[in-house]
């Protein structure tokens, strides 16, 4: 009898172990990690991360604690796909990610058919939210929206002005540049010049003399921080003082460390910086002090991904990703280092719940680079 009962005890373990292993919510983040856009890929790596450890230090979605698989899929529609069959796999529930859209839009089709929910903090071409999926949601504003502010921006300090659209063929890069020539275009603005250059590309020199031909006042870029880093101080190589206004795609100072000192005077767009916000300065600092990493652009987003599938699970009281991805299209209230945020029907942040401090923030504003008191370039909100 009393080796049943130890041989009984051993099984309860077990069972209890296993139990317990089978208890940890999986959150998988996608992005590149490595490639030209490593960069972004630490941003979304480096938010999650310390949202679920800060989670887990709280005790845990309903007494669970979030295990984090990572994924690299290097920009790559392609690696990205693998990740999230991947994802399928370790029987991950809820993603973060992917940065870019082009890799956002193929993973969710995969994620979707495997009953995963997931979260992009970054991809902003409209097709990701308008496929009519019941998995997909983003935390980011919308390339149509952006092009729509850069118009407004463009139509203010440049009026009359010429005005060369560049971009680089890539589903964000030109979805950007077609959105925002589009609502210039609504205005009455015509472009002197419309190109588009390939990833990886180092020697824009014939672009440059286009652009010079042209005589651009102004070149907006559609694309991410490498060529447009490149363009940016080949632009200045050939006597090209027309300034680069980009999109979020060039919101690191990776940037800077390409363009060099081109890059002081540089436009961009992207929504207001949550680092600004005194009630994130503790979450700012753990940054800062214990990862030693600054949370540029998109690191709190992926941060806030990951505050709003705690809140979710918690309302929805089960891990289901359908279940919590009706709490999530129900119009909840989310508490978020990006402020107070909800979802429409798409999955889309709605105007309504998008609010920092109690007051309703625009969803893009201008930024400048410029340098600061140390002499390192980096971007402010203008004023």
């Amino acid at each position: 009898m009393k080796r049943i009962s130890i041989a009984s005890a051993v099984i309860a373990t077990a069972i209890g172990l296993a139990g317990a292993a089978q208890a940890q919510i999986k959150i998988g983040v996608i992005g590149p990690i490595t490639g030209p856009n490593a960069a972004f890929g630490a941003q979304l790596k480096n938010g999650a991360e310390q949202a679920i450890a800060d989670i887990n230090a709280a005790g845990g979605i309903m007494g669970q604690k979030i295990e984090l698989t990572l994924g690299d899929d290097a920009s790559k529609p392609e690696q990205g796909v693998s990740v999230a069959n991947k994802f399928v796999g370790d029987r991950v529930r809820f993603v973060v990610g992917a940065f870019n859209s082009g890799v956002s839009i193929p993973t969710s089709e995969v994620l979707q058919e495997n009953n995963i929910l997931q979260i992009t903090p970054a991809s902003t071409n409209p097709r990701y939210t308008e496929r009519k999926m019941w998995n997909t949601f983003r935390i980011c504003g919308r390339d149509d929206q952006q092009g729509s502010a850069a118009a407004e921006i463009i139509g203010n300090l440049y009026k009359g002005k010429k005005i060369a659209i560049v971009h680089d063929k890539t589903t964000y890069g030109k979805g950007l540049a077609d959105e925002t020539r589009a609502a210039l275009k609504g205005k009455g603005v015509q472009e002197v010049l419309y190109d588009g250059i390939n990833v990886g590309e180092k020697d824009f020199s014939a672009l440059v003399s286009r652009i010079k031909q042209a005589g651009a006042d102004i070149v907006f870029w559609g694309g991410l921080h490498t060529e447009g880093g490149l363009i940016l101080r080949q632009m200045r190589g050939q006597g090209v003082t027309a300034p680069l206004m980009g999109g979020d795609g060039i919101t690191d100072d990776e940037f800077a460390a390409v363009a060099g000192p081109a890059a002081e005077g540089t436009l961009m767009t992207f929504s207001p910086d949550p680092r600004t916000n005194p009630e994130n300065k503790a979450i700012v600092d753990r940054f800062r002090n214990e990862k030693k990493f600054e949370p540029q652009a998109y690191t709190l987003y992926s941060y806030a991904a990951v505050q709003v599938f705690k809140q979710a699970v918690e309302a929805a009281k089960t891990t289901d990703p359908r279940a919590v991805a009706k709490v999530m299209h129900s119009g909840m209230k989310f508490k978020t280092v990006l402020g107070e945020l909800s979802f429409d029907a798409k999955g889309d942040v709605s105007n309504e719940g998008y609010s920092v401090s109690g007051k309703k923030k625009d969803r893009y504003v201008l930024y400048r680079w410029r340098k600061t008191d140390g002499g390192r370039i980096t971007y402010f909100e203008a004023e």
